[in-house]
């Protein structure tokens, strides 16, 4: 179990100054943390004051780079045994905070699993669903809730995936994936969401895109035959299949499906290779 002094609690906050001064006094109150970093993202309001003001050390960037970048910003700079990130908007209780922190230690990393009724809208809820089903096919195991910003990991867990850690979003789908892959303890805890002060910076028909493209390169680096494998097996049985077809009726099979076929075969075959260099990649690795 973590103790809450060896814990940096890193927010990254952009024009949160509605919320951010709440949210620093709530966690300060609610346990002595080695330290409490409010990484200010080029913020035009005053959240980086109100931040200051509220018994927080802030970090400014000169200009929006991007939530990702600002937890990453926050992992470098923090001098605890351990990190907990939340969000600068207040939905998440100080309480909460401190179930995810007690688990570590047992666990590598501990998310912050958001109840369905919790999240914003129903749009939002059916979009990260379709999100967590794929992402627990891809690391075969149960991902209730992949986007939560809301966790809690070791500082030397956070430091080893930095690199593939994108700038914008999605920093929460990255980390989850990778700390499953690689064989992690993780555990994903109960917890509700308040409602969050101002609105959300996330658009689903803008991001949802690139949650799903990180997760596909999350996934090429560490399991590529959860991916290659599908598409081979769908091309050869489209192409076996329509030669079937054409020979019994046409009595010959088409150029298409020899090239169905062909494609299976060198889609599984790339797949090959790629989980050989996902291996030799990681062969060293801690």
């Amino acid at each position: 179990m973590a103790d809450a002094s060896r814990v940096s609690v890193v927010i990254p906050a952009m024009n949160e100054a509605g919320a951010i001064a709440a949210v620093v006094s709530e966690l300060a109150a609610a346990a002595p943390w080695h330290e409490i970093l409010v990484i200010d993202d080029g913020s035009s309001d005053d959240t980086g004051a109100n931040a200051q003001a509220a018994g927080a050390r802030v970090i400014r960037h000169p200009y929006n780079k991007g939530n990702g970048a600002s937890v990453k910003t926050g992992i470098r700079a923090a001098t605890g045994d351990y990190i907990l990130i939340i969000d600068g908007d207040g939905q998440h209780k100080p309480s909460d905070a401190l179930r995810l922190v007690g688990q570590l230690g047992e666990y590598d990393l501990v998310v912050g699993a958001r109840a369905g009724h919790s999240q914003a809208t129903s749009v939002r809820r059916a979009g990260n669903a379709a999100l967590n089903w794929l992402a627990s096919y891809l690391t075969e195991r149960e991902i209730p809730d992949l986007t939560s910003g809301f966790r809690a990991a070791s500082r030397a867990g956070l430091l080893e995936f930095i690199s593939l850690l994108p700038n914008r979003f999605s920093t929460p789908t990255t980390t989850t994936m990778c700390f499953v892959k690689a064989g992690y303890n993780v555990r994903f805890e109960p917890i509700e969401a308040r409602q969050r002060v101002g609105t959300s910076k996330i658009r689903l028909s803008k991001d949802g895109p690139k949650f799903l493209l990180i997760m596909l390169r999350v996934m090429t680096i560490f399991s590529p035959l959860r991916i290659f494998v599908p598409i081979s097996v769908a091309s050869f049985v489209l192409g076996a299949g329509y030669a079937v077809w054409t020979a019994v009726w046409q009595q010959h099979v088409t150029n298409s499906s020899v090239l169905l076929i062909i494609l299976s075969v060198i889609v599984f075959l790339v797949g090959l290779v790629s989980e050989q260099i996902s291996a030799l990649r990681f062969d060293g690795r801690r």
